[in-house]
């Protein structure tokens, strides 16, 4: 229990691993799918090949397709990729970077439906058994007035009556099965050999402090549009509120009920209302919000926080009677 809670932990830490983690379930629910997949081969000779490749190749698009949709990368590289320039420069190797990583995920769970299918071997036999030369094999079905490329699609279906108790079928799949595991295990190991030759080689080809900068600036993109959005969340809720109270406020009568209000209570109420106003951040109207959401598509700032990261703080000194420092918090 408690290493499952860690790995939790792990892909709630920041978006990388979330996009990890969706990822990897996309790859289990891949896999899941195909174990609870009813494959029919039709055991026709102009629909086997094409309803085999449709099974090997169709589910692995719409999976891809669905790793680029849960994937926040797409969305962060798109946005930056598409912004105006403004105030702020683009870069096209975070672009680069973000669209390479989204490749890089998406395509785990049609890679794993591929070399599934190909490592089970029923959708390649029922694509290649009519390609199948049947001399090296005995026991083949005569006397069924079919021709040899009938009889040859009928092989992946073992409850046909041609070949009951017969050990040519069994043969002749057994045959195309290791040629698909073959296949699936050859592209296990190439994409095995290319992704450890691209960790060792790439290191001598690029610079890696360009590296660690495009990293840095595509984890920068994805913060930044996190807390653009939750800073938008708490400013909406704020001024819901507000309209809301002013709305009630203003349907109330003339006649209000005055009590002495204690101190205690405004104080608090008064503390209440400046954190209201801080998070409203002066934006009170309609057309302030849609200046400022227009503002930051357009002209995003550039990047440099010296002004704020700099800016005068209040400090604190007590002295005595005699102007003597008593304390102080500069």
């Amino acid at each position: 229990m408690e290493r499952l809670k860690l790995v939790l932990q792990y892909f709630q830490s920041n978006s990388e691993s979330i996009s990890n983690g969706i990822c990897i379930i996309l790859a289990l629910v891949s896999v899941k799918l195909y174990t609870s997949f009813d494959f029919n081969c039709p055991c026709l000779p102009q629909y086997n090949k094409l309803y085999s490749l449709g099974v090997m190749i169709v589910p692995p698009i719409i999976l891809f397709f669905l790793g680029v949709l849960v994937n926040r990368h797409t969305g962060v590289m798109m946005d930056e990729w598409m912004r105006p320039i403004g105030e702020r420069s683009k870069n096209p190797a975070v672009v680069k970077y973000l669209f390479s990583a989204m490749i890089q995920r998406a395509l785990l769970a049609p890679m794993v439906w591929i070399l599934v299918t190909l490592l089970d071997g029923k959708i390649f036999i029922c694509a290649f058994s009519i390609s199948v030369d049947p001399k090296p094999f005995t026991g083949m079905p005569n006397n069924t007035g079919l021709d040899l490329i009938r009889i040859m699609a009928k092989v992946p279906c073992k409850e046909d009556s041609i070949f009951r108790n017969s050990s040519f079928r069994k043969a002749v799949s057994r045959y195309i099965r290791c040629y698909s595991q073959a296949v699936g295990w050859s592209i296990l190991l190439l994409l095995i050999l290319l992704g450890a030759l691209g960790r060792l080689i790439k290191p001598c080809f690029d610079d890696h402090a360009t590296f660690l900068q495009t990293r840095y600036w595509s984890n920068y993109l994805d913060v930044e549009q996190k807390l653009f959005d939750e800073t938008c969340v708490l400013h909406a809720r704020d001024f819901a509120r507000k309209c809301v109270v002013q709305f009630f406020e203003d349907m109330r009568e003339d006649t209000i009920l005055r009590l002495p209000h204690p101190p205690s209570i405004r104080c608090y109420r008064e503390e209440e209302e400046d954190e209201e106003e801080e998070r409203l951040h002066g934006i009170t109207k309609q057309e302030q919000v849609d200046q400022l959401l227009n503002k930051w598509y357009y002209a995003k700032p550039e990047l440099d926080v010296t002004r704020i990261a700099y800016r005068p703080r209040a400090c604190v000194t007590w002295e005595d009677q005699d102007g003597k420092t008593l304390y102080s918090d500069v």
